[in-house]
């Protein structure tokens, strides 16, 4: 499961939100029964199960609201028709930074405004 979801997240980024290729770093974390919280009587009219997947995306701001939207679908809707999982347990929260916020290694700032 962890793979396909590294695999959808990533697709929607290379597709909706037009990341740059090999811009892949992800961190996936299983956790046991009662370590994830959530509303179980639902929340917003989304009723959630403990087939729960929270996803978090740290990436430059700058996205429209619509692309984000987009986003959302294209993650839901895929990881729905490829693994199984209830639309309405796909949980996902954007992290916006500036460009300025992030080193890819040598202790460079390679998004570095010009």
């Amino acid at each position: 499961m962890a793979q396909v979801i590294g695999e959808v997240v990533y697709a929607a980024m290379i597709e909706i939100a037009k990341v740059p290729q090999h811009d892949k770093f992800q961190i996936i974390t299983r956790h046991a029964a009662g370590q994830l919280i959530y509303p179980s009587e639902g929340y917003l009219g989304i009723d959630y199960t403990a087939g729960i997947i929270f996803i978090q995306v740290f990436w430059v701001a700058g996205r429209s609201t619509e692309v984000k939207k987009a986003f959302y679908r294209k993650i839901a809707d895929d990881l729905h028709a490829r693994a199984g999982v209830r639309k309405q347990d796909v949980f996902i929260n954007l992290i916006d930074s500036a460009r300025e916020d992030w080193s890819f290694g040598n202790g460079e700032m390679q998004y570095a405004p010009t």
